[in-house]
């Protein structure tokens, strides 16, 4: 038989290793595996100094109630003003980040965007960073995975699942509207010109994703999408015409969008005879590309809204 102080050694060395047990399990939960656009990263949970250079991952994180220390140098848009006051550090633009900020910052997660996707290697440095560089070819899928791959590192995992099943359940009564009611065309004006965009584009979630018919099956794939005139719009003839304005977006003086479609060419097609012209806004759109839950949602809700009185 044990003594007393012989089982109290004993019991002691239980509970010891039942700490340590413990203690070696908190410390292992403290961290996860997230894959993300530039590969994977061990991401620490709940991580207090978040610096964030994306204005759609901004937008998701506003969503799901979660707040950070540092934003981008530039001043947010009209849809994220709320970033607009308060004390963050000011790390950079979207296409280059600060890297004096960041090392003075000694952020515990750094989160980069499509603009800064090139730089990640060297942000890297300055601690644990993830690319949520969306997939163009899957915007929908790209903005709920990265929702709810956020609210599984902030620990809002609920709040990520009801934002995800509602867009969804959106998307779905809007694609129900779409069908038919013809066919659209997505243009971008700047500087008086102006580009079209069709399906497989990074503003062609209005075919691939919300379910409008293309009015043109083979415009040019591109970065800046295809250079159009009057006249390619008339012989196009959409139903319903789209359009961004992006020096809107940017804050750049110019031909405002509503006036450049103000013409005889315009107002003869199908959209334009119909009233079926849609001023797309510039920021959720352009800005954003429509890539935070945030946006999308309202990008979404408004277009049900439009089809709704199509109807």
């Amino acid at each position: 038989m044990l003594s007393g102080l012989s089982r109290f050694a004993a019991l002691s060395g239980v509970c010891l290793a039942l700490t340590l047990g413990a203690g070696a399990a908190v410390a292992q939960a403290e961290n996860i595996t997230i894959t993300h656009s530039s590969g994977q990263a061990q991401v620490p949970v709940q991580p207090h100094k978040v610096v964030v250079l994306d204005w759609s991952t901004l937008d998701t994180l506003a969503q799901l109630g979660v707040t950070v220390s540092g934003i981008p140098s530039s001043n947010p848009p009209e849809v994220l003003k709320q970033y607009r006051d308060g004390d963050y550090i000011r790390a950079g633009s979207l296409f280059e980040p600060d890297f004096e900020a960041l090392k003075n910052a000694q952020p515990d997660l750094i989160i980069l965007g499509r603009r800064a996707q090139g730089q990640y290697d060297e942000t890297s440095r300055f601690g644990t960073t993830i690319d949520l560089t969306p997939d163009p070819n899957d915007l929908l899928g790209s903005v709920e995975r990265n929702t709810l791959l956020l609210g599984e590192i902030f620990g809002k995992q609920d709040q990520a699942a009801e934002l995800v099943a509602r867009l969804k359940n959106s998307v779905t009564e809007l694609r129900g509207l779409t069908e038919g009611q013809g066919d659209g065309l997505l243009v971008l004006t700047t500087g008086g010109k102006m580009a079209a965009f069709g399906k497989g584009t990074r503003f062609g979630l209005i075919h691939d994703v919300f379910g409008v018919a293309p009015a043109v099956e083979e415009l040019q794939v591109g970065r800046h999408g295809q250079a159009v005139s009057f006249e390619f719009l008339l012989e196009a003839d959409p139903d319903w015409l789209f359009v961004m304005d992006r020096d809107a977006a940017i804050g750049r003086e110019g031909t405002a969008a509503a006036e450049l479609m103000d013409n005889e060419l315009v107002q003869a097609t199908s959209a334009g005879s119909k009233g079926q012209i849609v001023y797309l806004d510039p920021a959720s759109w352009y800005l954003l590309d429509n890539s935070g839950i945030g946006v999308m949602q309202n990008s979404v809700d408004e277009l049900i809204q439009v089809f709704s009185a199509g109807r």
